[in-house]
């Protein structure tokens, strides 16, 4: 069994893809747009130029993303996705890459389980916990 974070971007989903391939490495394993879809009624109107799914890896991880059907601001509430990186120079550089525009919740700092971790919503609203593996 697997379970994998799925993300609606709400028109972002691109725009969070360049971003994530810049601040994480992210690699594109797959993207399609709606007016790629081979249903003829699979394309809502208006929707053509959307991202109706693609999956990014970070890492060993993929993420699953579209642009839903842009119904408004997305929503990333109730969770957040937790990124462990090797050392504290990977935790600054990418706890500041992910925070660029976004908002620090709990800036980096030593804690009784990690030499760091932190909390951040990046631009998109998406939250994140960046923590070093101790």
């Amino acid at each position: 069994m697997l379970v994998q974070a799925y993300l609606f971007f709400d028109g972002r989903c691109e725009e969070a893809i360049d971003f994530y391939k810049k601040t994480l490495g992210a690699q594109v394993e797959m993207l399609m747009h709606f007016k790629d879809n081979p249903d003829p009624n699979g394309c809502p109107p208006g929707m053509g130029d959307y991202v109706m799914h693609a999956s990014i890896r970070v890492g060993e991880t993929s993420i699953m993303m579209s642009d839903g059907y842009s119904k408004g601001e997305p929503k990333f509430d109730g969770f957040s996705l937790s990124i462990t990186v090797p050392s504290e120079a990977d935790a600054d550089r990418i706890f500041a890459a992910l925070s660029e525009g976004g908002q620090v919740n709990a800036p980096l700092n030593k804690t009784f389980f990690s030499p760091r971790f932190g909390m951040l919503t990046d631009r998109f609203g998406v939250g994140w916990m960046v923590i070093v593996q101790q």
